[in-house]
């Protein structure tokens, strides 16, 4: 079994949408570099040693089973992926993103690709500051120090400002956080494998829809006409049952929940099975029960064309919807975009996975998360 060592590292950025970077940042160094153990809180500083926007900073504490130069070239790998190039000539420039080692453990290091510890730490209250947060009592091996020590003694004036701004140590606590995430879709967009997925890597309670079970459904695809009102009067009543069940219903065990679809789709489906006046009676019963269900804070719609919605249904294999077509389709799917036009704009995420397999293929997996992760973060800016 490889030893783990626990290392601290720097954070900073002062270009762009700078707390998305160090989040985006953290979530990168967790992926290639070990566990997020701590995460300080954010300061804005001013720059130090040039003249530009101000910084926001924070420090890391990390385990990890990497070396010191496995380290660095990671972090470097991860700079040049944000859009960084780091150059002697860049040091005193802005920059997106910037990933220093501050420790590793106890170990001294100086080589000509790494100084560590570092070796402006005891000149840089930017560091300091955010680091006696989550190690004050972590001591300097070369000067024999604590970190609330360094800070102390520091010659750097420079004030800074701690924010009310909360980072992530991984995407379950950003997920967590988040607290509902309603996963919506046409027929066969797959909306119930994404969202199973994500129950399962992230420990989320799972809430999917029933629609199997729903009696006239089969007798739906065979005569619209005849049975489009009582399947979505009893897909409404059914919907509503369990979800107010399901999310009133807090699992300790878990970390948030995902569900499979969001009630509104009752509205959305029956406006183009209805009859008008069938419609306007709906209509009525549903905006009473609308009122008193919990709304997902991320409401994410996967967009699949209407060809690829067609060969998925045809896959899957369902008898009872085999007869679907592609109008049916587009009408199901311009329902959810009207709908979108209404829903607030802060709250929905419209992801086109039309070219994408996040079922076999991890990498599609990952740019849904990635989507999802990004988006959540946005709602914080």
């Amino acid at each position: 079994m490889t030893a783990t060592q626990t290392v601290y590292l720097s954070i900073g950025s002062n270009l762009g949408q700078k707390r998305t970077n160090l989040q985006k940042a953290i979530f990168q160094i967790g992926e290639h570099i070990g566990e997020v153990i701590k995460v300080s809180p954010v300061y804005n500083t001013p720059s130090w040693g040039f003249d530009a926007e101000d910084f926001l900073n924070a420090c890391l504490e990390v385990s990890t089973s990497l070396s010191p130069h496995d380290i660095l070239r990671n972090l470097m790998e991860i700079e040049k992926k944000m859009g960084r190039e780091r150059t002697e000539e860049m040091e005193y420039q802005s920059r997106v993103i910037d990933l220093d080692i501050i420790y590793y453990g106890t170990e001294v290091i100086d080589s000509t690709e790494l100084t560590v510890p570092h070796r402006r730490l005891a000149e840089r209250k930017f560091v300091l500051k955010p680091l006696a947060d989550i190690a004050p009592q972590f001591y300097h091996p070369i000067v024999n120090k604590d970190t609330r020590n360094l800070l102390q003694e520091s010659r750097d004036k420079s004030t800074l400002t701690k924010l009310p701004i909360k980072l992530f140590k991984n995407k379950i606590d950003l997920f967590s956080d988040v607290q509902f995430l309603a996963i919506e879709g046409n027929i066969g967009a797959g909306k119930t494998s994404l969202a199973t997925k994500i129950s399962e890597d992230f420990n989320a309670k799972l809430i999917l829809e029933r629609f199997a079970e729903n009696p006239f459904l089969p007798n739906f695809y065979r005569d619209q006409n005849r049975y489009a009102f009582p399947l979505e009067m009893s897909f409404l009543a059914d919907r509503y049952q369990q979800y107010t069940d399901d999310t009133n219903q807090f699992d300790l065990f878990k970390n948030f929940m995902v569900s499979d679809y969001d009630i509104f789709k009752s509205l959305i489906f029956a406006k183009v099975t209805l009859q008008k006046d069938e419609f306007a009676l709906y209509r009525k019963i549903f905006n009473f029960m609308y009122k008193e269900v919990k709304k997902p804070k991320i409401y994410v719609y996967l967009y699949q064309t209407t060809e690829r919605l067609l060969d998925q249904i045809k896959k899957r294999g369902r008898d009872y919807e085999q007869s679907i077509n592609a109008q049916y389709l587009d009408n199901i799917n311009r329902g959810y975009l009207d709908f979108l036009k209404t829903y607030p704009k802060q709250n929905q995420l419209i992801i086109n996975v039309s070219e994408l397999d996040f079922v076999n293929i991890s990498e599609d997996y990952g740019t849904i998360l990635e989507h999802i992760s990004d988006f959540a973060l946005e709602q914080r800016d």
